[in-house]
């Protein structure tokens, strides 16, 4: 039985990329890029992802009980995927086997089952890792499955896409799915450090610099690397940079957003959740985390207009026509004028009154005539435009409102089979308030009447 590498500390430094070590000599060397030189040697240097690699992380403990299960490994990029994947094989005793879904088929699927199965039947278990699984289709996704279920071989595959919308659930079930984070102030400054031991000179840059630096990678521990080797370039002599500087010679890593992917969606639920949690300081810096990222205003504006209707509705009624001129405002100005009036809109929803209480009335009122059928509107207020619909008593006893008191005659306007249902129960919140007053009003006068 392969023996199981720990977790623990050797003694070179390290940190969170690419392979075990073994490079042969002659291509070791100052000539490798930083972050290849700082790679991880076993899974306890791995920063970061102390809620999966440290004592009581859930990877450390199949581990310390010999049992690895298949993983997904769910991530941004930069955060040490396919190190722990590499550091897992050497650690379980598994030959180590990488596959990218980008550039693999199922010519490539086959042939490395063969090849595990090979290893299996000589007792050597194989870990099979796959990059961007998730861009794998369906049938090849599920192409893994026989293999996993046998134990051919331990599945470690990498996404940075939500598994619940990017995998097979056949092949999830199979899986246990473990979420890394991306890299904190912490863990960068540590790879930081690590980088300065490597190099045996310290970052040219200012203290504040430093730090803009961590915000430039984005929690990008891969990036931050590369940007401090081109740092390490600069003449030992030159003057630390600045935070002006800094910005003016690197280039900060791109938010990441994709318009049709789950961050996508996301960053919308943040706004409207913020907006409808009535912090308007919070929903505006959602609103331009998505227009820094590129999505559409006019998707943005759409999701607004529903926001007027669902979660302030009847408190404050002059917010959907609002809605609708700050849309039309965007539409005639274009980007960035226009942008403004979203911003307008946004404060404004952010700062109203809430009710959902329209969404849950229509909501109710939908299940009702689902449940209801086709049940006929009671005979009092149809037309009676000929003479056998008056017969029949089309029209007879319905009640004029204007010509009652207060304009409200109270009669019962739900189908005879019908009890009379109460769908909308406006809030004491802005413009409903009084509307609460009036509907009180309005059943005071409905039970004298049916007394």
């Amino acid at each position: 039985m392969a023996t199981r590498r720990p977790l623990g500390n050797p003694a070179p430094p390290a940190d969170l990329f690419g392979s075990p070590d073994d490079t042969p000599p002659e291509a070791q060397g100052a000539a490798r890029p930083l972050a290849d030189r700082l790679r991880p040697r076993v899974l306890g240097e791995v920063v970061g992802q102390d809620q999966l690699l440290g004592p009581e992380g859930a990877i450390a403990r199949m581990l310390e009980r010999g049992s690895l299960a298949s993983l997904i490994l769910w991530g941004p990029p930069g955060v040490g995927k396919t190190t722990i994947a590499r550091l897992l094989a050497e650690a379980a005793g598994l030959r180590f086997t990488a596959l990218s879904a980008v550039f693999s088929g199922v010519a490539d699927l086959k042939r490395s089952f063969e090849e595990a199965r090979a290893r299996k039947s000589n007792g050597q278990g194989t870990l099979l890792f796959v990059d961007e699984i998730h861009r794998f289709n369906r049938a090849q996704q599920d192409g893994f499955l026989p293999v996993v279920e046998d134990g051919t071989v331990t599945l470690v595959g990498a996404t940075t896409e939500n598994p619940s919308f990017a995998l097979n659930g056949a092949l999830l079930s199979r899986c246990q799915v473990m979420v890394l984070k991306r890299l904190d102030d912490a863990a960068l400054d540590l790879l930081l450090l690590r980088a300065e031991e490597e190099t045996g000179r310290p970052l040219p840059l200012e203290a504040d610099a430093r730090g803009t630096l961590r915000a430039m990678a984005d929690g990008d521990g891969r990036y931050l690397l590369n940007m401090a080797e081109q740092l390490f370039a600069l003449p030992a002599a030159s003057k630390p940079l600045d935070t002006a500087g800094l910005s003016s010679l690197l280039a900060k890593r791109a938010a990441l957003y994709d318009k049709d992917r789950e961050e996508h969606y996301n960053l919308i639920s943040a706004l409207h959740k913020s907006m409808r949690g009535s912090d308007p300081d919070a929903a505006l810096y959602w609103f331009a985390r998505m227009l820094t990222g590129g999505e559409d205003p006019r998707y943005i504006a759409r999701r607004l207009t529903r926001f007027a209707a669902e979660d302030i509705g009847m408190a404050d009624p002059r917010l959907l026509p609002f809605a609708i001129a700050a849309w039309e405002t965007y539409e005639r100005m274009g980007s960035p004028e226009g942008e403004l009036a979203l911003a307008q809109l946004v404060v404004h929803l952010a700062t109203a009154p809430k009710s959902n209480a329209v969404y849950a009335a229509f909501g109710a009122a939908m299940r009702a005539a689902k449940d209801t059928g086709s049940l006929m509107p009671p005979k009092h207020i149809l037309n009676a435009p000929t003479k056998l619909m008056k017969e029949i008593g089309y029209g007879s006893g319905y009640e004029y409102d204007h010509d009652a008191d207060e304009a409200f005659s109270g009669q019962d306007y739900f189908p005879e089979e019908m009890a009379r249902q109460n769908f909308y129960r406006p809030t004491d919140r802005g413009a409903e308030a009084a509307i609460s007053e009036r509907m009180a009003r309005w059943e005071e006068i409905r039970r004298k009447r049916r007394r």
